[in-house]
């Protein structure tokens, strides 16, 4: 069976949080997303115009303590410098910083941090990509 047409890139991830106000601050007055669609008070869908990062209340026995099977999440930025602007921004924030700004092998430049929910997020310029 042949493989159909390649899809358009993964744009779209969905993260369980139990402080929503905060996760939706952070992705929306941090990170510059916007909010798409808020179905109701324990949902919120952002986007940032090409991709859609949806927010779902963790009920109250939601288990935070078992084993996260998602890594990482990555914003791409378009420049190299982009990388060390975000990441002083951010720390102005008093955003929690997981590892500090390095260039990889590849050319890339990225650091990672945490969201609100401890979820690894990672501001990443890629050049294939960027």
């Amino acid at each position: 069976m042949k493989r159909p047409a390649a899809t358009g890139g993964m744009r779209h991830i969905a993260l369980f949080v139990t402080d929503l106000a905060a996760c939706e601050h952070y992705y929306v007055d941090l990170l510059g997303m916007s909010v798409e669609w808020r179905p109701d008070n324990d949902n919120v869908y952002l986007t940032s115009g090409n991709d859609n990062l949806a927010l779902h209340r963790a009920s109250e026995d939601f288990d935070t303590s078992g084993p996260q099977k998602l890594d990482h999440i990555g914003f791409i930025i378009n420049t190299l410098d982009q990388v060390d602007e975000w990441f002083e921004f951010l720390q102005h924030h008093n955003v929690k910083i997981r590892q500090a700004p390095r260039t990889h092998r590849d050319g890339a430049r990225s650091f990672y941090c945490y969201d609100p929910a401890g979820t690894v997020v990672q501001i990443i310029f890629h050049p294939p990509i960027s």
